[in-house]
Parts: C-alpha cells; structure tokens; sequence
C-alpha cells in the first residue's frame, strides 16, 4: 500500500456512496482525492442507491473480481400500489392501485416465493446489452425487447417494517440479482404493484458499510483520514489460503517461474495468496502438484 497523493497509489477504499451520485462519479472523486493513476469499483450503484461501494484503486483494481461475483446484501425501501417505468422512484408513475389490508402472514406467503433460486427477468433500464447496444437505449425511445430471465438466488428476505403502503426488507443475494425487480414482483404477487423507493447497500461479500468512509467526510478529513481509509490490497483476496515464500522464491515467481511449495501447501490444488519476506503482498498464485506459479501479481519498479 503506497501513500495517499501518489499517481502509484495502490490500495482499497471502502466508500459509503451518498444517494444522487453515479458510482462512476464517486469512483473519479475518490481517485481525484487519492490522485491515483487508475481504479474501479466493485459493482454499480444506481444513483438512487446508497450505501458500499468498494472502490480499487492502482493495483488493487486486478484483485477486485471476487467482489464483482460475490453476495451483496441491501436493505431495500417498497412502495407498494405505484409502478412506474423504470422500476424505482426515478421513474415516471404508470398505474395506482388499491393496497388491500397487509398483515405479516399474507406479506410473508408473498416473500417466500421469492427465496432461493428463482428466475428474474433484467428490466429494460438496465446497463444489460441487446444487440450491441444497452437495453436503456431501447427504453429511452419507448420499446420493449425479450430478455431471457437468468437464474438468481435470494438466499436471505427479512420483512423488517410495514407501515401502510411501504414495506422494507433485508434482501442478501447472489451477482445479477436486480432489487427494483424483485420490489416490482412482490407487488405483482401481492396484487397491486409496487416500486423501488429507496435502496442502500450494507455488505458486498464480507465487507460491511459499517466499516465504510462518506465520500463528504472523505473529502474534509484531510491527508491523515484519506491514509486510514485506504486499506491494503491484500483484503480483497483474504479469503484464499495464504504461503509464504523466501527471497530466492519471490524473486523467481516475479519473473514468471514456478517455485518449488515451502513444505505443506494449504491446499492440494487451487489459488493462494503469497506473501514474501517481511510480510510483503506478493499477490495470487496457483498450486499444484507441489509447486506454486504465477496466476496475478503485485506489478513491481
């Protein structure tokens, strides 16, 4: 992990994104702050959304996959008896309808058809490409295109609070899932409609925006918040086994070689994170039969 203020700056960002802001626009703030060369985010938030928005920056960018795959979790806000078009609050009102009588059992039976592996069709203002071009650009000029639904799975849905026409839930799933999606088929299930009101997002595999920074409080904190904030880029592969190697075998995996396992691999077979002398981030390897290669590392001067 470099300092914060260099082009070369490598580390990761956990952000609270603010709702009104594209990811991509808090992604260029956070590198502006940071003056880092490169960087991306791990999974787009609409700007109606708020809440994690892991942002990798210099390196850490190449080890950022596994979050793009991984669970997300939100707490998302329903308005029952309103659909509009795109799905959310951003969209213009199509169609009101009554809301009969909502009690827990009969919210309940409406969210158990909906956990565990279901079929979701994308929505047509969604970044999803129909013939080269986004399904938005088809929506914008008002039509419609068949999508396949794609297989997702909702492996946690809490009813949190219903209070008349709004109801907010806790949903955990997989990569892919859309949330507005969701909202609008649990008001079709419940038989009048519903939008996306509000959406955060409070963990995206094992981090949790409690351990997140504002971009506000980011960009008024000064150089000492902007060090602290920036965590190491070995965070993002921690949940691989970890090896060690000595000085000769760092130096011959940096140029490409394999090197011979220092005694008893953590796993036969699969990837792990190498660190060499003094605890250095060497990045990610493959094992096999023994031996360790090179499968993404740590760019060196």
């Amino acid at each position: 992990m470099t300092a914060p203020g260099r082009e070369d700056v490598d580390g990761v960002v956990l952000l609270d994104k603010p709702t009104g802001l594209t990811s991509n626009a808090a992604l260029q703030r956070v590198r502006r702050l940071y003056r880092a060369a490169s960087g991306g985010h791990a999974g787009t938030l609409d700007p109606l959304a708020s809440g994690l928005l892991p942002v990798a920056l210099g390196q850490a960018a190449k080890f950022s996959q596994g979050l793009l795959e991984a669970d997300k979790e939100y707490l998302a806000s329903v308005r029952l008896g309103v659909r509009t078009t795109t799905g959310d609050a951003e969209g213009e009102v199509i169609a009101r309808l009554p809301v009969p009588p909502l009690g827990e059992d009969r919210l309940e039976a409406a969210l158990a058809g909906f956990r565990g592996e279901i079929d979701q069709v994308p929505p047509m203002h969604s970044a999803l490409k129909r013939d080269g071009r986004p399904l938005y650009e088809y929506a914008r000029r008002g039509e419609t295109v068949e999508r396949a639904p794609r297989r997702i799975a909702i492996y946690r849905l809490d009813l949190i609070a219903v209070a008349e026409d709004r109801v907010e839930l806790r949903v955990r799933c997989s990569k892919g899932t859309y949330v507005r999606t969701l909202a609008e088929d649990i008001g079709s299930a419940l038989g009048c409609g519903a939008h996306l009101a509000g959406l955060r997002r409070t963990a995206v595999g094992g981090f949790r925006v409690e351990d997140a920074v504002g971009l506000a409080a980011l960009e008024e904190g000064g150089p000492d918040l902007l060090w602290t904030a920036l965590r190491p880029v070995d965070i993002l592969v921690e949940p691989l086994p970890r090896i060690d190697l000595d000085a000769d075998a760092s130096e011959r995996l940096r140029h490409g070689q394999s090197v011979a396992a220092p005694g008893a691999l953590p796993a036969p077979a699969g990837l792990l994170r190498a660190y060499g002398p003094e605890g250095l981030f060497l990045g990610v390897v493959q094992a096999d039969d023994g031996r360790v290669r090179p499968h993404r590392l740590m760019r060196t001067a």
